[in-house]
């Protein structure tokens, strides 16, 4: 029932479905019912809430349980939401294969954990799948949909119709890549930022300026290969006008980073002038982060609608 729990839940509620949200302890359950209750009412308040239902609707799908046989039963997608923790994980997906039927689908929010090594020897590995939300899932609505080499297509089917039908943009992987392919694309885009700030070729609030007002803007609305696609006479046009171009500087492209050393201190003492590491401040700019992917994403419905 922490952050992405608490997130999944609203999420899964916006789209009119009951949901029972587990932990260990009663007073996290507690405190997460607080924060989703604040959330919800916020919303609605400002008019940006999920769903055709009011807050109360929603809050009354949502109830909460500290025993996991409870919480599972008759339920017919689970979504864990624990630490990135392999063994944790595991542990709970073990307790969860033997108390749960042949037709409920497992689910993880792994970011980075490969379905192999979560779900290997689970008697119902049919059913297992990952199903990667973006920080916050509330508001950024991505879900990349992992298989274990065993996961049933039924499986991948019905998570990605459910994930459609709450309103969040599922894509599927044909197969598990270390890193998913959020993260692959991410980390990239954070190798080569880096290099150019350690390198000195520009400063930390200015690298993050050419994503925000540059990359940033094209990439709210298309991708890398559609912004090829219109940035010539095509793909194929593209490739022939700047395929050398492209490789010549891909080329220079250094080492992976080690993330360590004067590099990190450059870039803390450019983000903590900014942003200072107070909880209050940070949770501020987080609040307004959201805000911000609230507007974005209305205005993309809005597009779209037109």
């Amino acid at each position: 029932s922490g952050l992405i729990g608490r997130s999944w839940a609203m999420v899964f509620a916006a789209g009119g479905f009951r949901v029972q949200l587990y932990d260990i302890a009663q007073e996290q359950l507690t405190t997460a019912l607080e924060n989703i209750r604040k959330q919800m009412k916020e919303m609605e308040k400002s008019g940006v809430l999920k769903g055709a239902l009011s807050a109360e609707q929603q809050l009354a799908l949502i109830s909460v349980c500290t025993d996991l046989k409870a919480a599972v039963e008759g339920a017919t997608f689970i979504q864990e939401c624990t630490p990135e923790n392999l063994e944790l994980k595991k542990k709970i997906f073990g307790q969860l294969d033997l108390i749960v039927g042949d037709s409920v689908i497992l689910s993880s929010s792994t970011s980075c954990l490969l379905p192999s090594k979560l779900f290997t020897g689970l008697k119902h590995v049919k059913q297992c799948i990952v199903s990667h939300p973006v920080n916050p899932p509330y508001f950024v609505p991505l879900v990349e949909i992992v298989p274990h080499p065993e996961t049933d297509p039924s499986t991948t089917e019905r998570t990605y119709a459910l994930m459609k039908k709450i309103g969040q943009s599922p894509v599927k992987l044909n197969r598990e890549i270390e890193g998913f392919v959020l993260n692959r694309l991410q980390y990239a885009v954070i190798s080569e930022a880096w290099r150019l700030v350690g390198e000195g070729v520009i400063s930390p609030t200015d690298l993050d300026l050419v994503m925000s007002d540059g990359l940033g803007m094209r990439y709210a609305f298309i991708g890398p290969l559609e912004t090829m696609h219109l940035n010539a006479e095509g793909v194929s046009s593209y490739c022939e006008r700047y395929a050398e171009g492209m490789k010549l500087v891909l080329n220079t492209f250094g080492p992976v980073p080690e993330f360590s050393g004067e590099t990190v201190q450059k870039v803390n003492q450019a983000l903590s002038e900014k942003i200072p590491v107070v909880p209050k401040v940070l949770d501020a700019r987080r609040k307004w982060r959201d805000e911000c992917l609230t507007g974005l994403a209305k205005l993309k419905t809005q597009i779209k609608s037109d």
